[in-house]
């Protein structure tokens, strides 16, 4: 199975094993309770904060694609956008206008992808 077809609870569970970390290791340096992350994790509670997310990141040293896929099962457990994106939004008016845009033109998903490949490419 795909990282990214992973519930929260199994890739945070995945990654934590991944590393040799156990439960009570991660809930510990993320400062919860083993029984709180055992909850979260067989999916019994939601998705951990933005602000707990970063300290799993911290922890368990992810990378950017597992930091994202795991924000990104955070906000598929929740039916929301993921966690880490919100304030952007709202801080910047422009992505919004953006956003409605690609949907109003139904953009496709190589469409978007040439839009963050141009602006990874401007960014270096």
């Amino acid at each position: 199975m795909d990282i990214g077809e992973k519930t929260f609870g199994e890739l945070l569970t995945f990654l934590r094993e991944q590393r040799d970390v156990t439960l009570r290791e991660l809930a510990r340096g993320i400062g919860v309770s083993a029984p709180f992350l055992s909850d979260v994790e067989k999916g019994r509670r939601s998705a951990l904060t933005a602000e707990r997310i970063e300290k799993v990141v911290t922890v368990l040293h992810l990378d950017t694609d597992e930091k994202t896929a795991l924000y990104n099962a955070a906000g598929k457990q929740k039916n929301s956008i993921p966690p880490d994106l919100p304030d952007y939004i709202m801080e910047h008016e422009y992505v919004s206008a953006a956003l409605r845009t690609a949907r109003d033109l139904d953009a496709s998903e190589e469409e978007w992808q040439r839009f963050v490949d141009d602006l990874r490419r401007r960014k270096g």
